[in-house]
């Protein structure tokens, strides 16, 4: 299996360009070149996948468990088998590490697969007994066509996160994956044909979200919508959405706190750190991007972590060496250039980073920079609120654990946070207190697919992962028997 020079959309079980025939560029973010080309799909296109998934529905929602089972593990089975190439894809689109795409996303995609091919030979509902009354039980059935939309961050990750469980339980998708990464997501619908998939239970759209994405959301025969993206994008979709009564789990923004007590183990708090700011060029909802140092040990911390932070090395991403390789695009590190000349205006001083990287050779056009550390920002200061996506993180010292929750909580975001400290008590006390959806204790995103996922406030509506998704894409019927 191997990429093309033209992404087409997968349709009713085939490949094909978009219904006008035109194509956007997509580029390699490592040159700053056009390298393929995507369909341009608008409503037309939607209305193609909507049909298809309608025909598809009855059949593939009544196939049985087993059925589904044997099909998403065979379309599992050729992504672990065409390993190789998916991850050098996935790096080419992105311009993240290959060793990253080969031993982070791509062996998650097709667990992401696995787990829930599995998972629905063992979906069970509940049953409430009445004594000498009656008995009730809880019937799951599908939606129908439901629509996902995954971002460009970790494409074929997340975007089989939300495809996987949606067609466990029978539903039929018609999908999106972002139009800056979409190279492994037409690569899935290839495989998909490989594996058997019958026609018309996935359909994959490329295209813009202004045309094909607004399309999917406005379609009333589109039954719910899961979508992991930005805030305003959330927004507008809950907006639009709401009204016409579609299930929404919604994936949003972070601006998660990284809280480092005196007590923590420093080499494991310092590692954890370097992580959770920089792994896929902080380009991850869950990046710890503000770090909040205890005072007896801020200096030490902050002075070892810049010392670190210098020492990775950014560029080419198919070298071993490689632990940083380029932003997504040109626009993005415009737009994280823009926040750290901001935070010298806010009174921050850059500790280390923060410039444009001068490359050379076929890379000397590609979207590099240097990591980030910004001291000396106000809690409230916008580099502190809104959220960056890039490899920028704010430090500062707090004192004590009602001052430190105070400052991890002064955002409207509530996604992630992680506590490193000996004290299991105390690592406790200030879990509980914080406004999060999700949270680790001398840890960094350690996920288990059957744990629930997701946040709160502006972080987003809804839980993804485990049987959660299993139960957001199916509707819950009451069933009673009188006796």
């Amino acid at each position: 299996m191997k990429p093309d020079k033209y992404i087409k959309n997968y349709i009713d079980g085939a490949l094909q360009p978009s219904d006008s025939g035109e194509y956007l560029d997509n580029y390699n973010p490592a040159t700053g070149k056009v390298y393929a080309h995507l369909a341009d799909s608008a409503t037309a296109d939607v209305q193609k996948a909507v049909e298809a998934a309608e025909r598809a529905f009855p059949e593939w929602s009544n196939c049985g468990t087993r059925v589904r089972y044997r099909i998403l593990s065979r379309l599992a089975d050729i992504i672990e088998q065409n390993l190789e190439a998916f991850a050098r894809a996935e790096s080419i689109d992105t311009g993240k590490p290959f060793t990253m795409a080969r031993s982070v996303d791509i062996p998650r995609a097709q667990a992401n697969i696995r787990f829930f091919a599995t998972s629905i030979i063992h979906f069970a509902s509940e049953a409430h007994y009445s004594e000498n009354e009656s008995i009730n039980f809880t019937l799951r059935q599908p939606l129908g066509v439901v629509a996902c939309i995954s971002p460009w961050n970790l494409p074929l990750y997340l975007f089989t996160w939300k495809i996987a469980p949606a067609l466990a339980v029978g539903n039929c998708v018609i999908a999106k994956p972002s139009e800056l990464a979409p190279m492994t997501a037409y690569m899935l619908g290839k495989a998909a044909i490989e594996a058997g998939l019958p026609n018309g239970v996935l359909n994959i759209l490329h295209g813009s979200g202004s045309k094909v994405g607004q399309a999917m959301i406005e379609h009333p025969k589109i039954q719910a919508i899961s979508f992991t993206g930005g805030t305003a994008t959330g927004r507008e979709i809950a907006r639009i959405a709401a009204p016409m009564f579609k299930k929404l789990s919604l994936k949003l923004s972070g601006k998660n706190a990284n809280i480092i007590f005196d007590d923590c183990d420093f080499d494991k708090a310092i590692l954890g750190t370097l992580r959770s700011s920089f792994s896929n060029n902080g380009q991850l909802s869950l990046s710890g991007s503000r770090i909040f140092v205890q005072a007896a040990m801020y200096e030490k911390f902050k002075d070892d972590f810049v010392k670190r932070t210098q020492f990775l090395k950014i560029g080419d991403p198919f070298s071993p060496v490689t632990d940083l390789g380029a932003l997504i695009s040109l626009e993005h590190m415009e737009k994280i250039l823009s926040y750290i000349a901001l935070a010298e205006v806010e009174g921050g001083k850059i500790l280390c980073g923060g410039d444009p990287i001068p490359m050379k050779g076929q890379y000397e056009s590609g979207y590099f920079i240097r990591p980030a550390i910004i001291e000396g920002l106000s809690p409230n200061s916008r580099v502190n609120q809104e959220e960056i996506f890039g490899p920028v993180v704010t430090i500062m010292p707090f004192e004590t654990e009602t001052e430190v929750i105070e400052f991890a909580n002064a955002t409207e975001y509530g996604l992630a946070a992680s506590i490193w400290t000996k004290d299991i008590s105390k690592a406790t006390r200030v879990v509980e207190k914080l406004k999060v959806g999700v949270a680790w204790i001398n840890d960094w995103n350690n996920r288990d697919l059957r744990t629930p996922f997701g946040g709160l406030g502006k972080s987003g509506i809804g839980r993804e992962g485990g049987m959660e998704a299993l139960r957001f894409f199916t509707n819950a019927k009451n069933v009673g028997i009188k006796y």
